[in-house]
């Protein structure tokens, strides 16, 4: 199996090494607009070779793992240069915006929308890992407009990595993932730039800062060219999440301020709730 992966980052750069890991045979050709993400992702064997991204007739399969706004501009052209029997798969964490950019491509049958609920704070190459994928979700879109046959092979790829498939349309996914994935972004960022602008002594963040706070600013961590392209293209759902969440602030806020503490428990009490659903996965 030839593979390109077009993105080399933690996405693209862990899918490169669990596809070596359960397909021995396969032969991966990287590409990424950073140089030093394919020397390093050479060095570190998550590809192995250099491609090109004006060359793409002769792969079995395609990845594409870039920022989503980029993502929507390269695909048909991806799509123009591939040959008929190759797959494509992107892994973007908005799906409406990549959809509609090759709905009507001659080739679109040969595309299958993927974004896998996995990841971490860590970005580049350096942050890849095989196992990555193991067991974690795998949102697909729009399925039924995908070729049988490749789509087949998408599957036997994604469940060799014991990965759980979930079928959802591209505005589904993109509500959705505004509240669960996009909208904590948001509060995790904006949490880390509000103790910045108010804690000036860097040293009493180091050292007052615990777990609760480590654990809710991490993914402020995360590549601020990925997100913001992540908030440009769900823009309308963040806006709407958002909204919601600072209504809920005010309501925190006011019982707060007028010392009502017994409804301010009962607020937080409803919201504990929280831990039944998720002890569930």
């Amino acid at each position: 199996m030839k593979v390109a992966s077009i993105g080399l980052g933690l996405i693209g750069g862990s899918f490169a090494l669990a596809i070596q890991e359960h397909f021995p045979d396969a032969a991966i050709w990287g590409i990424d607009q950073n140089q030093a993400h394919v020397e390093a992702a050479l060095a570190r064997k998550i590809i192995h070779h250099k491609g090109n991204i004006n060359q793409l007739q002769n792969y079995d399969v395609v990845v594409l793992s870039i920022p989503v706004d980029a993502a929507s501009e390269l695909l048909p052209k991806i799509l123009n240069q591939v040959q008929k029997n190759t797959l494509v798969m992107d892994m973007g964490s908005t799906k409406n915006d990549i959809c509609t950019a090759v709905a009507n491509h001659p080739k679109r049958n040969q595309f299958l929308a993927l974004h896998p609920i996995a990841g971490t704070e860590f970005s580049g190459p350096k942050a890849a890992f095989p196992n990555l994928f193991t067991k974690a979700m795998m949102i697909v879109c729009e399925a039924e407009k995908t070729d049988e046959n490749l789509k087949k092979k998408a599957y036997h790829i994604l469940q060799e990595m014991q990965m759980q498939l979930h079928f959802m349309s591209p505005k589904e996914h993109d509500k959705h993932l505004a509240y669960v994935s996009h909208l904590s972004h948001v509060s995790s960022f904006m949490l880390g730039k509000t103790v910045l602008d108010l804690e000036k002594n860097e040293r009493e963040i180091f050292n007052l800062a615990g777990s609760g706070f480590a654990s809710t600013v991490r993914l402020a961590k995360s590549n601020p060219k990925t997100w913001t392209a992540i908030f440009k293209q769900n823009k309308t759902e963040v806006l709407t999440s958002l909204k919601e969440y600072q209504q809920h602030l005010k309501e925190f806020e006011k019982l707060l301020e007028a010392n009502k503490f017994s409804e301010l428990e009962q607020l937080l009490d409803s919201t504990s709730r929280i831990k039944e659903i998720l002890a569930k996965k």
